[in-house]
């Protein structure tokens, strides 16, 4: 059955990670198998290893000589975990030596955290990261529907891809969502210089794609990122609201939804 759409729009805008793309719940599902191997080896508790990984990851990220250049494009700590930051520049040169620093620190202290003594445990957390991060490559995957609702809709609409994060690794996970071919235009904010909420990265890919902000809707999950870069940027906001998620308060979307078929209600 056709959708049916008000006339004026005519291009579709989404968010990656944890709108297309199950993104934070793979990450603690490749730290959790990480701890259960840790737990056969070292005799851990795996639960509280995955508590202490996660709230260390979030403090060690923060204090990074990189984290403002991180902040700035939008790539988080679960990332730093996993990221290669291929390229040239000043930026993703030094991210890539912090973040092998800083994954090996995460997994050292986590471990550290639960026995005083680990036999060679630098060599360890070393060997805790990389298997940290070939899991998590193994596990990407879409939500469920995501290439039928998206097929849906390429036929009637144009498609925009928005997604902040490094080049390399944003680049990988669209490879590996096996969605590339709908969209006409994909913007990455490591490769723009900025990223959302900033209005200028919404009016670049706008300009791709051929439209103006009032012809367009952007779908997202972060209501900071996605719901008010669009609605400063003058487009209709989806809000992708995942389980678990609170109510907006100041940020308020103009339609709400739990998952990506009810976008096809919405239109």
């Amino acid at each position: 059955m056709p959708i049916k759409s008000p006339t004026f729009l005519r291009a579709i805008l989404f968010d990656l990670d944890d709108t297309l793309l199950v993104d934070e719940a793979v990450s603690y599902e490749a730290l959790e198998e990480v701890a259960r191997q840790a737990k056969e080896k070292f005799h851990i508790d795996p639960n509280l290893f995955v508590s202490n990984a996660v709230a260390i990851a979030q403090a060690l990220w923060q204090v990074e000589k990189c984290y403002p250049f991180c902040r700035s494009i939008g790539i988080s700590a679960f990332e730093g975990l996993w990221g290669n930051f291929l390229g040239d520049s000043k930026e993703l040169t030094r991210l890539r030596k912090c973040s092998q620093r800083y994954r090996e620190q995460v997994f050292l202290i986590a471990l550290h955290a639960q026995r005083s003594r680990i036999s060679n445990s630098k060599i360890v957390a070393r060997s805790l990261a990389q298997q940290f991060s070939l899991i998590r490559r193994q596990q990407q995957r879409l939500f469920p529907k995501t290439r039928e609702v998206l097929e849906q809709l390429s036929s009637q609409f144009k498609l925009g891809l928005l997604t902040n994060g490094a080049p390399d690794l944003q680049r990988e996970k669209i490879a590996a969502s096996g969605c590339e071919d709908l969209f006409s235009a994909i913007i990455i904010s490591g490769e723009y210089g900025v990223g959302k909420p900033e209005p200028a990265i919404f009016a670049h890919l706008l300009q791709k794609l051929g439209v103006i902000s009032s012809e367009a809707m952007m779908v997202g999950n972060s209501l900071e990122r996605d719901i008010a870069g669009a609605r400063a940027a003058g487009m209709i906001s989806v809000w992708m609201r995942l389980p678990g998620e609170e109510d907006p308060s100041m940020i308020v979307p103009d339609f709400t939804i739990s998952h990506l078929g009810q976008l096809l209600e919405v239109i």
